[in-house]
């Protein structure tokens, strides 16, 4: 069953395998600019009903990183788990070849394509993104053949690879681990052969953190890896992220 995932840019998202996106008829959402209010209303009876629909609703409502979104024209608030992350490490610069898995609805490739204009943005995802100025699109699976020829074929050596991928959770921590450590893996397996020397790797994790087999792989491929949460990632969540500096092609 699909979860729900971000309000932006006027519509709901749904939270699909790898982190696809999808739109939601039942709900509607729409700016008040004369009272600078964004304003969100279940339509259907059913769902709306239902308690955690209200609850959800009401965590958007008040959430700044929401409204900050509208504000600033991004797509999801999840813009800002990048924005933070890059903040802090500063890994980001003009002309480099920049990767974005799993991006829908396109928030992250936002960001780069907007920041640092003089960039290559290559983004992936299984359904369609609305068209990004400056972002090179491919809709289909990661983790298929075609994908990764298609990848390999447009980019050639990369200087930074994004995974904000994440499996359709099941509310079960073991499985919902195990799925996110799978497409951790792949993104890894491309981040290893793509990356230029000096390159950078930043992936969705889950709390719990990763295999030992593949931290250490990971560790040992960089000059440095850290754990992080940006403030943007929501306290609840149990996703944090892995972000490795300076990538050794040994």
């Amino acid at each position: 069953m699909a979860h729900l995932l971000d309000v932006c840019a006027g519509h709901v998202y749904l939270y699909t395998p790898l982190q696809t996106s999808v739109h939601l008829h039942h709900y509607l959402s729409f700016c008040c600019p004369r009272k600078k209010l964004f304003i969100m209303k279940i339509i259907n009876k059913k769902i709306a009903a239902k308690k955690s629909s209200v609850a959800w609703l009401q965590r958007q409502a008040h959430d700044p990183y929401v409204a900050r979104a509208q504000k600033d024209g991004y797509r999801a608030r999840a813009a800002y788990k990048l924005v933070e992350i890059n903040e802090k490490f500063r890994f980001l610069k003009n002309g480099q070849v920049v990767v974005d898995l799993g991006a829908a609805p396109g928030s992250w490739s936002q960001y780069v394509a907007r920041e640092f204009p003089k960039s290559r943005v290559i983004a992936m995802d299984l359904l369609e993104i609305k068209p990004i100025p400056g972002v090179e699109f491919y809709m289909g699976d990661f983790t298929t053949d075609e994908a990764l020829e298609w990848l390999n074929q447009k980019c050639g050596v990369v200087d930074v690879v994004l995974s904000d991928m994440a499996p359709n959770t099941t509310g079960h921590q073991k499985t919902d681990h195990l799925r996110q450590m799978v497409l951790l893996e792949y993104a890894w397996d491309f981040a290893r052969c793509a990356l230029k020397p000096g390159g950078t790797f930043v992936a969705k994790s889950f709390t719990g953190g990763t295999t030992d087999e593949l931290l250490r792989d990971i560790k040992k491929h960089f000059q440095s890896v850290h754990h992080i949460k940006p403030p943007a990632s929501r306290k609840d969540s149990v996703e944090m992220f892995i972000v490795g500096l300076g990538f050794k092609n040994d």
